[in-house]
């Protein structure tokens, strides 16, 4: 429960300048891997935060208890209580905030993230997460939802509702990125995000992104061909909500064994 206290930062390493905070306060538990454990020294952490404090305050807050970190929060995944957060999202008391870098899709240096979400994509965050010093070029698919269909018979959609095999989800959208790579070798970063959940129209559910030094070294047919495979071997599935009624909309592709 969180309750009324001074909080104290310090704003350099070694100094006596400090930030107050009166208000109340929460604790949570920082979980650090990889690289950012490396950095950090540690693989956990309990502190005190303002309560109501947002991820992106958060990684300010880090930035300055853990200066090692500086260079890697700004690509840095966070996830709150084993679910994918963003900037703007509100950590609640008692959570545990786990930070660490993209996924590896076992592409060595390369940078690959996925993952199955129910919170807005954030377009900016995740082409950070994918862009090297040496990328010069960025591909980038979005799909959405529409809310008049005009191919085929002319029908109206209120919302989609979408669901996942999120384990089988993800361990597919790795294999997507495996076959990219295979096929693209030129690429740097991957990006394939899909969103959940109740969804109206205009707003973004799926993104595939493709990072590589020049624009003529394969991004524009690897994105294609990411957001190709996908709709073919990862387990999405959506409902489709209109004025008429409701109903699933289901694929034509038989996945074979080489899927």
């Amino acid at each position: 429960m969180a309750a009324a206290a001074a909080m104290l930062y310090w704003s350099e390493p070694g100094t006596k300048r400090y930030t107050i905070n009166t208000g109340s306060f929460m604790e949570i538990t920082l979980l650090f891997f990889a690289t950012l454990k490396e950095r950090a020294g540690k693989t956990r952490d309990t502190i005190q935060v303002p309560e109501g404090m947002r991820v992106g305050e958060l990684k300010a807050v880090l930035e300055k208890r853990y200066p090692a970190l500086k260079d890697s929060l700004p690509t840095a995944l966070v996830a709150v209580n084993r679910e994918f957060a963003f900037d703007n999202d509100l950590i609640p008391d008692h959570a545990d905030v786990a930070l660490f870098p993209p996924v590896s899709g076992g592409a060595g240096e390369f940078p690959t993230v996925f993952a199955i979400t129910d919170e807005p994509l954030d377009l900016d965050q995740l082409l950070r997460a994918i862009t090297l010093p040496s990328t010069g070029a960025a591909c980038i698919f979005a799909g959405m939802v529409r809310g008049v269909t005009h191919r085929g018979e002319r029908h109206e959609t209120l919302y989609l509702e979408y669901e996942a095999y999120k384990p089988m989800a993800e361990a597919k959208m790795k294999q997507v990125a495996d076959e990219i790579r295979q096929r693209w070798p030129t690429v740097e970063g991957i990006s394939i995000v899909q969103r959940i959940g109740h969804l109206e129209p205009g707003t973004p559910t799926v993104l595939i992104a493709c990072t590589a030094a020049h624009r003529d070294t394969g991004v524009f047919e690897a994105a294609r061909y990411g957001i190709d495979r996908l709709k073919e071997i990862v387990p999405v599935w959506k409902k489709e909500v209109g004025p008429d009624g409701q109903s699933w909309v289901e694929g034509d592709y038989f996945p074979t064994e080489q899927d």
